[in-house]
């Protein structure tokens, strides 16, 4: 309950933080635009009209299964590729225009640690290559690396050389930081210091749109949650409106031994799953499916929840997972 609170008391902060921007930018164009979108990669349809704006100053979280399109979409945005039809615009602007004058800043999932050089020395060569970069003390710190400033690249941890490529994507000074992934492979001590250093830098009106595949992060640390599916948008909203969409609660108990085949009769039920000796029914009515589970005497290990947004997510795109791949 505790986590919940934090949580929710946290997204009502960036709300009511992000409200003065949004008031001061609602006439400017916004930070990213994707406009009837489109890209195909030979047969495979990798965005199809896809139609997407970030508000300056907002943190957006992008979702989606294996193949939705994200990497595309931001690819397309960086100006790695062009759309095949529709556009791509950061601030009213083409992106080889926008990330040539330093507006934006990119985390990709690839990338190696240059041999031979300290992690000052890195940063310091990168911020030279744009016309208003951050001063390299200051991208040091913010990424958490002033005491590892000294150390060659090639030796850090994991965890230590996410901080570099975060702070190498901090060198320029960007309006508009992307992140691909970006705390994949972390432990949870460094994804809980990557996410904190994010944090800072959205805090200072930036904006911010990252992919993930962990729910939670979405939900702890994006004012908006996007959810891409077959290249379009299929959800955007915050994680608790997507809860409230998901709809239904979760009466999950020990089946003991019973039979299953009159679950789906039970007062409430919307649908019935079964993971091995638990099952688990999505309910429009908990309190009428409990009592008809009592008068069963099949409540054994009983356990009601709302709905989560793993559920949103899996409501949204269902119908995806066994369908071949189309996007990247």
């Amino acid at each position: 309950m505790r986590q919940t609170r934090t949580r929710a008391t946290e997204q009502a902060a960036r709300q009511t933080a992000n409200q003065t921007t949004r008031r001061a930018t609602d006439e400017a164009p916004p930070a990213v635009r994707f406009l009837h979108t489109a890209k195909s990669f030979g047969p495979v349809r990798a965005l199809a009209g896809l139609e997407l704006d970030v508000r300056r100053g907002e943190t957006v979280a992008l979702l989606g299964r294996n193949g939705a399109g994200k990497s595309t979409a931001i690819g397309l945005l960086l100006g790695l590729d062009e759309p095949d039809a529709g556009s791509v615009r950061l601030f009213g602007e083409s992106p080889e225009r926008a990330v040539r004058a330093g507006r934006v800043g990119a985390m990709l999932q690839e990338g190696r640690a240059v041999p031979r050089l300290t992690v000052r020395e890195l940063v310091t060569f990168v911020a030279r290559t744009y016309p208003a970069p951050m001063s390299v003390a200051e991208t040091l710190g913010l990424a958490g690396l002033t005491d590892l400033a000294g150390c060659r690249v090639e030796r850090l941890s994991g965890g230590q050389a996410q901080r570099v490529r975060f702070a190498v994507a901090l060198a320029g000074n960007p309006e508009l930081l992307v992140l691909d992934e970006p705390s994949a492979a972390l432990d949870v001590e460094a994804r809980l210091a990557f996410w904190e250093s994010m944090g800072a830098y959205a805090r200072r009106g930036n904006t911010v749109l990252f992919s993930t595949h962990y729910l939670e992060e979405a939900d702890a640390h994006a004012d908006r949650i996007v959810i891409l599916d077959r290249g379009r948008v299929v959800a955007d909203d915050t994680g608790e409106g997507l809860r409230r969409a998901a709809g239904g609660s979760l009466v999950a108990f020990d089946l003991a031994g019973r039979p299953t085949g009159d679950l789906a009769d039970l007062p409430g039920v919307i649908v019935v799953e079964v993971r091995g000796e638990r099952a688990r029914l999505r309910t429009r009515d908990p309190d009428a499916t409990v009592l008809a589970l009592a008068r069963l005497d099949a409540v054994r290990g009983l356990e009601v929840t709302g709905p989560s947004l793993e559920d949103a997510f899996l409501a949204l795109t269902a119908g995806s997972a066994n369908t071949p791949e189309r996007a990247r």
